[in-house]
């Protein structure tokens, strides 16, 4: 028999479940989202310089701050044979100082005007960017103009700089994603510079200042640049600070992104990561650029293939079979190419039922239209994400930016909602039975070959007999 006290005490408890219960309302069905709104591009004022240069000015918010950006055309594509990541170099060496100022100064100076500063080095393009209180906006400008016009590029801190480049490319080199990133574009641009994703430590080495200063004076100039200025500023004060700090500078060269021709071909390559827990896998293939009309349907169709939480790929090997916890897809848009991948670190022992069933996927969508119910989801979650990233300045610079790179109208960000909404389920069928095509795929897995090579076999006697 249970002590009295313990019997009263659950009376108690039960008597008070009962009553909370009884207290709190029904769960009811949240209320739907309402669908989001075509973006409207804050209106913008454009000039151009006489020297070439563009400029592109955005009032937005209420925030004091302003952000600057300078866009030059010079990136990894424009390295000469045998100099990879000599933009990188560049890129660094950018920062320590110009011939007015040290690379200290230059910091304090930044933080003085309660902002900050970095350049970023990408395939086509190096960005100079820097945001301040809005009252430094023209002296943010100045700063810039500096930086580009007169940088000293002091032998003395090569080495440093040069030791710790090789420094990063050794961590990023050692991760297994970016082993199979390497493979991946290397296969599908091996005679284009897309495809050297990474120099090595011997390459790195041999970079020197002379190389560093030819690459500045042969690619960096007004006619290759554009600058973006968003947030809360004096208009008039900006537009004068521009023309007086960046007149001077050179034409330079004229704009120019030399053109990728990507392989098409159905391979599966292989890399040994011995005793690895788990396999990267990358597989996918060349696609068309965002000037194509079918680049938004190829978009709204990724995200419901692979490229967001909710799709399907994710739900099939991430939901319901446990075989990875992050598969994404995605498409890298370059310059009148790119490519489409789906990516996924799985259990090593499940490495070619991953394979499967990812192209198991892609093949039902082809067979097969999703529902409206399901597309609506997928739209919903695009536009959402769209807006989202035209909430800052930032983020419309990015976006101008994306325009002017691509030759693409305005129209193509005003436009973007309305037409994501216009996608159907048809055309997402139709659009990957065009462009995503498991026979053609490029697949590269990273893993314990003795333990994945045995599947991966299994995994293409399947696909032969299917085919």
């Amino acid at each position: 028999m249970k002590p009295l006290y313990l019997g009263l005490l659950g009376a108690a408890l039960l008597l008070a479940t009962h009553t909370q219960a009884q207290d709190q309302p029904k769960k009811q069905t949240p209320p739907e989202g309402g669908t989001p709104k075509d973006f409207s591009l804050p209106a913008k004022e454009e000039f151009k310089l006489d020297n070439g240069m563009q400029a592109t000015l955005v009032p937005y918010g209420n925030v004091p701050k302003v952000t600057v950006t300078l866009a030059v055309q010079a990136g990894n594509v424009h390295e000469p044979a045998g100099q990879t990541g000599i933009a990188d170099l560049l890129g660094r060496m950018l920062r320590e100082g110009t011939r007015s100022m040290s690379a200290q100064e230059m910091a304090e100076k930044v933080a003085r005007m309660g902002g900050s500063l970095d350049v970023s080095v990408g395939s086509n393009q190096t960005m100079i960017w820097a945001s301040s209180l809005s009252e430094f906006g023209p002296e943010l400008v100045n700063l810039l103009a500096e930086m580009v016009q007169h940088p000293t590029l002091p032998a003395a801190e090569l080495p440093r700089l040069k030791t710790d480049f090789k420094r990063q490319v050794a961590l990023m080199r050692a991760q297994p994603s970016t082993q199979a990133q390497q493979k991946f574009l290397k296969a599908m641009y091996p005679d284009h510079p897309y495809g050297n994703t990474l120099p090595t430590d011997a390459e790195i080495d041999a970079l020197t200042l002379e190389q560093v200063q030819a690459f500045y004076q042969s690619q960096y100039g007004a006619q290759r640049s554009n600058i973006y200025v968003a947030g809360k500023f004096d208009g008039a004060a900006m537009r004068k600070a521009i023309t007086q700090a960046f007149s001077p500078w050179p034409q330079g060269p004229a704009p120019s992104i030399p053109l990728a021709k990507p392989v098409t071909r159905g391979q599966i390559m292989t890399q040994d990561r011995p005793g690895a827990p788990q396999s990267t896998i990358i597989m996918g293939l060349p696609v068309i650029d965002p000037t194509n009309p079918d680049y938004l349907r190829l978009r709204v169709t990724n995200s419901l293939l692979g490229g967001s939480f909710g799709s399907r790929v994710t739900r099939n090997i991430r939901e319901d079979k446990g075989y990875t916890y992050s598969p994404y897809s995605y498409i890298s848009p370059r310059y009148r190419t790119g490519e489409w991948a789906q990516s996924a670190d799985v259990t090593t022992q499940e490495t070619g039922n991953s394979l499967k069933e990812i192209v198991y996927e892609i093949e039902r969508l082809q067979k097969q239209a999703p529902s409206e119910d399901e597309l609506k989801g997928i739209q919903n979650y695009e536009a959402g994400l769209f807006i989202l990233r035209n909430s800052n300045p930032g983020g419309i610079i990015n976006q101008l930016n994306f325009l002017d790179l691509h030759g693409l109208p305005d129209s193509y960000l005003t436009d973007q909602v309305k037409n994501t909404y216009a996608v159907t389920p048809q055309q997402i069928s139709e659009t990957v039975r065009k462009y995503i095509r498991p026979e053609s795929m490029t697949i590269v897995v990273v893993g314990d070959k003795k333990v994945i090579d045995p599947q991966i076999k299994k995994f293409q006697a399947t696909r032969k007999k299917a085919l």
